[in-house]
């Protein structure tokens, strides 16, 4: 898993791992985040569950530990789970189904990032995202983020080489999961150079004159309002973009040739994506939180033994990996899933098949609702105009169909399948009572739930009260 990967970066970005996979595997080609923010992404992935229907709505709502995850469901069916790198799980459950968790997370689990949408024009002393992501770029040898997935993408390695030496017969699945290409955009030489500053695409939507409500107010939320980045500045930090593409790509190639030299590659099935995409710029936007396409529509491959090469233009979603996993690990299906398996999406053909999305994170003042289907993409806010796009006929999401044409359908289908207004409160409330925790929690004492990895050094390399020889055989591979 990457972070913050658009689809649209996949046929630009040099990326021989990823390449493979799709060479090997199944391409879907219209594939959504159903909430375009990392923590609720995530949840939506792993509970097969839209976030409305389980409380998980932005980067500081918590994810109740009692809705079973795909890692619950195969760890039951008896599977070795680990989860190594990035989830973003907020609360004190810091597993949620995993057996083993090899490293921390990257991102705080507290409350601290609560938004607030009853004060929407203020930008909070923690708000994350700003433009020194984008001004900042550039090269350099290491830089936090790079540290993280250095460590991710070691552990990771040596965790399947465990996997190839131990003792314990049970199937196994490894999540992997990595912070990049994630702003801020900073990235090492040899990936840089990839790339020359020629082919490094620009924006082809320029900030509009006019933008929609939520484009307005998220570029409030970013500062791009106020400090919008110079064309060598914006360029600057799309070439490092796409260099940390080939970086995370370089990772994910190291797992595949162990897998290979270890003989591990034909009873394995490799399912990659990301949480959401990244603006980069198009219509003076940045990063993510909202449904237009370099923001929501996502990779999505899966590929290994047993699957047939294809590549698919039905529409699928994160809400489709459950379904997936738990079917590839001969499950029982989950009944509160509402996706599909991937695999069986990829063997007909289901053009008007329905994806949904919700956005309840920062930047808005009431829930964002996407309906695509078909050709079509359908936004919906009962605080903003709503939005009817054609991708067929218009890619680039320039001409809202909305403002011409009769959208009483769309609007209706919204209404029966969303109560907008008991959402609205269920947010506010949450939003409320999080604060609360959060600043009860910072007096006096403050006890983390941030992971600890755990590493028991007395049964590492050679101890006086292991048998020597039954250390050097078990460990050689």
């Amino acid at each position: 898993m990457a972070d913050q990967l658009s689809d649209a970066w996949l046929d630009v970005a040099k990326t021989p791992a990823l390449d493979r996979l799709v060479s090997e595997g199944a391409r879907f080609n219209n594939a959504y985040s159903n909430s375009p923010l990392c923590a609720p992404a995530r949840s939506a992935m792993l509970t097969g569950r839209l976030n409305s229907s389980i409380g998980a709505y932005d980067n500081a709502a918590e994810l109740p530990a009692s809705i079973p995850t795909f890692a619950h469901h195969l760890r039951s069916a008896g599977y070795q789970t680990c989860l190594v790198g990035k989830m973003h799980f907020v609360g004190p459950d810091q597993m949620h189904g995993y057996e083993e968790r090899l490293s921390t997370d990257i991102y705080p689990v507290d409350f601290g990032w609560t938004p607030d949408w009853d004060n929407p024009d203020d930008r909070f002393d923690w708000w994350y995202h700003n433009m020194a992501s984008v001004t900042d770029a550039g090269v350099v040898e290491a830089s936090n983020q790079l540290d993280y997935d250095d460590e991710a993408g070691f552990q990771a390695v040596r965790k399947i080489r465990d996997l190839a030496r131990t003792k314990d017969d049970r199937p196994w699945m490894l999540t992997v999961s990595f912070t990049h290409p994630h702003d801020p955009y900073l990235t090492r030489r040899e990936f840089w150079d990839l790339y020359d500053d020629d082919e490094i695409p620009m924006p082809a939507v320029e900030q509009l004159p006019n933008p929609d409500p939520h484009s307005r107010r998220l570029a409030h939320m970013i500062e791009s309002d106020t400090t919008p980045p110079t064309e060598d500045e914006v360029r600057t930090a799309r070439h490092a973009y796409l260099a940390n593409v080939s970086y995370v790509d370089s990772l994910i190639g190291e797992m595949l040739d162990t897998l290979e030299r270890l003989g591990m590659d034909e009873n394995t099935v490799i399912l990659f994506t990301t949480d959401h995409g990244d603006m980069l710029g198009e219509r003076g936007l940045w990063y993510k939180m909202s449904f237009f396409e370099h923001s929501s529509r996502i990779p999505m491959i899966v590929s290994g033994a047993g699957v047939e090469p294809s590549s698919v233009d039905t529409p699928v979603s994160l809400l489709d990996v459950l379904p997936t996993l738990l079917s590839l690990g001969s499950c029982e299906e989950d009944e509160e899933a509402v996706g599909s398996d991937l695999l069986k999406v990829a063997s007909g053909s289901d053009p008007d098949r329905t994806v949904l999305g919700e956005y309840m994170g920062e930047g808005a003042v009431a829930a964002v609702l996407m309906i695509r289907r078909g050709t079509e993409k359908f936004i919906w806010s009962a605080a903003d105009p709503p939005q009817l796009y054609d991708l067929a006929t218009d890619p680039r999401e320039l001409n809202n169909l909305a403002e011409t044409q009769d959208v009483s359908d769309w609007e209706e289908e919204v209404r029966e399948r969303w109560d907008a207004e008991a959402i609205d409160e269920a947010v506010r409330r949450s939003q409320e009572e999080r604060r609360l925790v959060d600043h009860a929690h910072r007096q006096g004492a403050y006890t983390g739930w941030d992971y600890q990895p755990h590493t028991d050094a007395s049964e590492q390399y050679m101890r006086n009260h292991l048998d020597l020889n039954d250390v050097e055989s078990g460990r050689r591979l």
